[in-house]
């Protein structure tokens, strides 16, 4: 065997040991209380920003006894927002007709936030949640979809404001729990949501077990995160990059 034979083999099987070990000990930790599993349902589309969804997945399918499911309109590879067809529903909408999580993602919202198929969808799955979540924009979709009339909610701070026009009521916070109605801030604050749902779900014991295993204790090298933290020109520049990212080029494919 040569050494980068080797070295690959001898890696892959201490990582293997590492993070078994750490799940069966996790496992005999979580109280189930005889209860069944969980079923979370994560929402994806076309020009969704992948951490939105992939943040709370990896906290959540930590849990033993926590099924995670992709759904999209219609199932199989989803495009998000950086353009590569990097993820895959395995389920259309007509495929779920419950969950006891649903969590809607962020993103280029503009083609969900219309389609009234998708909507309708939302309203369905919701009617039987414990939990109905979102990260990002995503909270504009569970505005659209009526499910956050009288509600506070937050949302990317780009966006926040424009929960008004769904008769919520913005909050500038890392994520807001309002009854069963979760949501999280831009991208990142949906790791920390998903860890709130893991300690309410679980209790703190587990949730922190989770958050070493993914070993979530950021500490950023810079101190621009929030728009109370942030340069005036700082968030002019962040303002013309979404537009960048997301406007332009909507607006390029609608010529």
């Amino acid at each position: 065997m040569n050494r980068r034979n080797f070295l690959k083999r001898t890696t892959a099987a201490l990582a293997s040991a590492g993070f078994m070990a750490t799940g069966t000990r996790l496992a005999a930790q979580v109280p189930t209380n005889g209860r069944r599993s969980v079923d979370v349902v994560i929402f994806l589309y076309d020009r969704m920003t992948a951490l939105d969804a992939i943040g709370p997945y990896e906290v959540l399918r930590c849990v033993p006894g926590v099924r995670v499911r992709f759904v999209a309109k219609a199932a199989g590879l989803v495009r998000p927002d950086s353009g590569l067809p990097m993820l895959n529903a395995e389920y259309g909408i007509s495929d779920v007709t419950s969950a006891d999580i649903l969590l809607i993602p962020g993103g280029d919202a503009s083609r969900p936030i219309q389609d009234q198929e998708v909507l309708e969808w939302i309203r369905r799955i919701d009617q039987a949640t414990k939990w109905t979540t979102s990260v990002c924009v995503g909270s504009l979709i569970l505005g659209a979809a009526g499910l956050l009339k009288g509600v506070r909610a937050t949302s990317h701070w780009n966006t926040l404001q424009d929960l008004k026009h769904f008769g919520a009521e913005p909050v500038e916070s890392r994520f807001v729990r309002e009854g069963k109605i979760m949501t999280a801030a831009g991208v990142s604050a949906g790791i920390d949501m998903a860890l709130n749902l893991v300690a309410l779900e679980y209790g703190e014991d587990v949730a922190k077990s989770v958050q070493l295993l993914i070993e979530y204790d950021p500490h950023p090298p810079l101190d621009s995160g929030s728009t109370t933290k942030a340069s005036a020109a700082t968030i002019d520049r962040a303002r013309q990059m979404a537009r960048d990212m997301y406007v332009q080029p909507r607006e390029a494919a609608l010529r």
